[in-house]
């Protein structure tokens, strides 16, 4: 598969191409995905390709959104933490994405108020239209410099009010450049149990919403159990005023990563190009094609991970898109293995609570992981799931929380540092392995009052000798191989205390990863004689892992899960 620069295109002959994705009918779609496996299309075709996601809501980023309602935070390079759709285009485009690619209402109506302010609008009377979605064209133009085309997700669905801007900012840019603009409307055809057909009716009826705003998208994405059948092409066609070959279908498939592959079944990214005007390049998608071949593929071993969890409820349902990242990057790497893998999401709580089904769970488990978390609740549960891990020589990963509450359990259990906690949950704790530190500007950034984190890429330093080391350097994964140091993004407010370190340290804790300079503690293991494999992170390697590039850390993982099962 060719991969491309993310911004090579600099001396542009021809003008940059706009393809909005808005959604209709009902939400969580799949806008993300549909746009992300045509941004993959076009740039294996040579193309120049990036994206921005333009969300609904006032907040400024995803931070502080309940992670149960709107799942995973995809943290960015640059320190963004972003919808969960922006991970989709850095795997499927294989390339980094950050501020300018996310959007907000928020942002836009805080830049717009702020320039008023200002006076950068010369006294005018500012009203809503056009001065906001000027401001998202803005935002648009400045993302899509240098690159031949740029995929904009409009967030929600077509008829709610909050998203009304963006699709007024679309109908100014087709009018000011109808030629390098278009529109693909992802809707949904139900198919009723009591009935067994497709019904095109609410894809018509979300169309005739469109036209109702000035707008006539040049695609629609039915979005279906199956694949769309020729007569509802043909409906949608003569209702929605379009080219048949433009009704595009996007199945239920087995793996989102097929996607691509049944688009270019269809010729969807031909079909897109020609509207723009731009010229069919050669690709190649093999690569890809034995990517979703193997994801197909049953394997001969299977593997259980627990993931010890607390963001999995909501209402009467259980969801697991709160930890969507981890979950890709732990099938990333069970393919890599050739191994399936069945994850088992834990809730902290039940286990805190001692129910004997939910123990005889962990006790099932080859591999344990804890993985993100905030605050106090189900943490007396993960810590009694590694102390488990430990002591009972099961494969164990934490990530972020689970490296401080790791630490925790160490000092408590080996240590005898009774009660020892993190501030965050006991502030008045006698052994404070965790604790907050104070700002500073070099290492951290304000988040809001009295709220500072460390957010994005930081280096680390591996010790040689160590698991974490002989990880990175067998998969080649140094930033500076010659200074031993590697590179992870970031996302927490609270660190491991220095004062703890030689205590730890004298019965066997391993600290293996710090900062350059030494302060910050960001990996530790136990020695491979007193656990075959036992390691955390105070960083989230799963931001970073990719289909074709599984992260090393998932992927030596599963590899200890295995033999551990063996």
């Amino acid at each position: 598969m060719q991969m491309h620069g993310t911004n090579s295109n600099t001396t542009q002959q021809n003008p940059t191409k706009y393809i909005f994705v808005s959604g209709g009918v009902l939400s969580g779609l799949g806008k993300g995905i549909t746009a992300a496996s045509l941004g993959l299309l076009l740039k294996n075709r040579g193309f120049t390709v990036t994206n921005i996601k333009c969300e609904n809501y006032l907040n400024l980023d995803s931070g502080n959104i309940n992670p149960v309602e709107h799942g995973d935070v995809f943290l960015c390079e640059d320190g963004l933490e972003a919808d969960l759709d922006l991970g989709s285009y850095e795997r499927f485009l294989s390339q980094e994405v950050g501020n300018a690619n996310f959007t907000t209402i928020g942002q836009i109506y805080t830049t717009v108020i702020k320039r008023t302010q200002d006076l950068h609008f010369n006294g005018a009377t500012v009203d809503a239209i056009p001065y906001v979605p000027d401001e998202v064209i803005r935002r648009i133009k400045e993302t899509a410099k240098g690159f031949d085309i740029i995929l904009v997700e409009l967030g929600g669905t077509a008829g709610e009010y909050q998203n009304a801007i963006y699709y007024e900012a679309y109908r100014t840019m087709k009018l000011k450049q109808p030629n390098d603009v278009v529109h693909i409307h992802v809707t949904y055809f139900p198919m009723p149990g009591h009935i067994n057909e497709l019904k095109s009716k609410p894809t018509q009826l979300s169309v005739k919403l469109l036209n109702s705003m000035g707008i006539q998208p040049e695609f629609i994405v039915g979005r279906a159990e199956v694949m769309i059948d020729e007569k509802r092409k043909e409906k949608v066609a003569y209702y929605c005023n379009m080219d048949k070959k433009h009704v595009i279908s996007n199945p239920d498939c087995e793996t989102i990563y097929e996607l691509p592959l049944i688009f270019d079944e269809q010729e969807f990214d031909k079909l897109v190009l020609t509207e723009l005007g731009l010229p069919l390049k050669r690709g190649n998608l093999q690569p890809w094609r034995e990517l979703v071949e193997k994801i197909k593929t049953p394997q001969k071993k299977t593997v259980t991970v627990a993931i010890i969890a607390k963001y999995i409820a909501t209402g009467d349902y259980e969801l697991k898109d709160s930890y969507y990242s981890l979950i890709e990057s732990l099938n990333f790497a069970s393919w890599n293995n050739e191994v399936d893998i069945n994850l088992d999401f834990i809730n902290a709580e039940q286990l805190e609570k001692k129910a004997p089904e939910v123990q005889a769970r962990l006790e099932a488990a080859d591999g344990i992981i804890v993985p993100i978390g905030w605050g106090e609740r189900g943490v007396e549960g993960k810590i009694a799931a590694i102390k488990y891990a430990r002591e009972n020589k099961v494969p164990y990963l934490g990530l972020c929380y689970g490296m401080q509450l790791a630490s925790i359990e160490f000092a408590r259990t080996v240590c005898g540092l009774k009660g020892a906690h993190t501030t965050e949950v006991d502030p008045n704790t006698m052994y404070p392995i965790i604790h907050s530190i104070p700002f500073d500007e070099r290492y951290q950034r304000i988040k809001g009052e009295g709220a500072s984190m460390r957010l994005g890429a930081y280096d680390c330093v591996l010790k040689p000798g160590t698991l974490a080391h002989k990880i990175y350097k067998e998969h080649g994964a140094f930033k500076d191989a010659k200074k031993n140091l590697i590179s992870e993004r970031h996302r927490h407010r609270f660190e491991f205390n220095n004062d703890y370190r030689k205590q730890l340290e004298d019965k066997g804790f391993v600290i293996s990863g710090t900062s350059p300079d030494d302060f910050f503690v960001e990996m530790i293991e136990l020695p491979q004689e007193m656990h075959p494999f036992f390691i955390a992170t105070q960083a989230h390697p799963e931001y970073k892992s990719q289909p074709l590039k599984p992260h090393p850390i998932f992927v030596e993982f599963l590899k200890a899960v295995a033999k551990f099962k063996a």
